[in-house]
């Protein structure tokens, strides 16, 4: 892996039951969002609707083992949501899901249709290695407010990824910074699957699967790897 991913003893003692699986990928071709990518959302809402049979997301077993992970940081999990489970909703919503680009609908989908938070991030603009971390409080997090640049920081005790610039993902995957995401420029990309007792690890590794096959359809030239399941270390 050109990106070195750790995850701290801290946050492994805290949660110990967190597995990730990350894709990486070069040579791809991002674009504006296109009737095959909204089309995969549009599935991965069915395919969610399936899998929930009426519940709501937080009912899920994996969404409720995410929700107890942010209460033990600190975290309101009915406020500040994992990124699964927020999508989930917007995906049952009326609005349903927002279609960004190639590479954010790719993985958004995946996410969604098997109920599982999802990142992807922009390995050029990752300074060093990415680290999950319990924060201090005075990491800058850069984000935008009403059209501005602003810098926030975490609290401590919060779980965020970070690297050598910064943090790049608030509450663990609830909020990423605009410094790393995926744009149309982007040309190499690491996807994050993540993942908490009880889902089964072979069920990340088929997500990650598909995610990949995903990323060749929109990027036949690109080269992609999918690393083994990491469980907290």
């Amino acid at each position: 892996m050109t990106l070195t991913l750790t995850v701290s003893d801290e946050v492994r003692a805290l949660v110990p039951g967190f597995t990730h699986v990350a894709v990486e990928a070069h040579g791809l071709v991002n674009g504006p969002s296109t009737d095959a990518s909204s089309a995969l959302l549009d599935d991965a809402a069915r395919r969610l609707a399936v899998r929930l049979a009426g519940r709501a997301p937080h009912e899920d077993p994996h969404m409720a083992a995410w929700r107890q992970a942010y209460t033990a940081f600190g975290s309101k999990p009915s406020r500040t949501r994992n990124s699964a489970e927020a999508l989930a909703k917007r995906a049952l919503s009326e609005a349903g899901l927002p279609r960004i680009n190639l590479l954010v609908d790719a993985y958004n989908a995946i996410s969604v249709a098997h109920l599982l938070p999802v990142g992807g991030e922009d390995i050029d603009h990752i300074e060093g290695g990415m680290h999950l971390v319990r924060a201090t409080g005075e990491e800058d997090f850069v984000t935008v407010a009403g059209g501005e640049q602003v810098i926030e920081h975490p609290d401590a005790g919060e779980i965020v990824w970070r690297d050598e610039a910064g943090v790049t993902c608030r509450r663990w995957n609830w909020r990423q910074g605009p410094r790393t995401r995926l744009t149309e420029e982007t040309v190499s990309g690491i996807f994050l699957l993540e993942s908490l007792t009880p889902m089964p690890v072979a069920d990340v590794e088929t997500a990650a699967e598909e995610l990949a096959d995903l990323l060749r359809k929109f990027s036949p030239a690109a080269e992609i790897e999918i690393h083994p399941p990491v469980s907290g270390a």
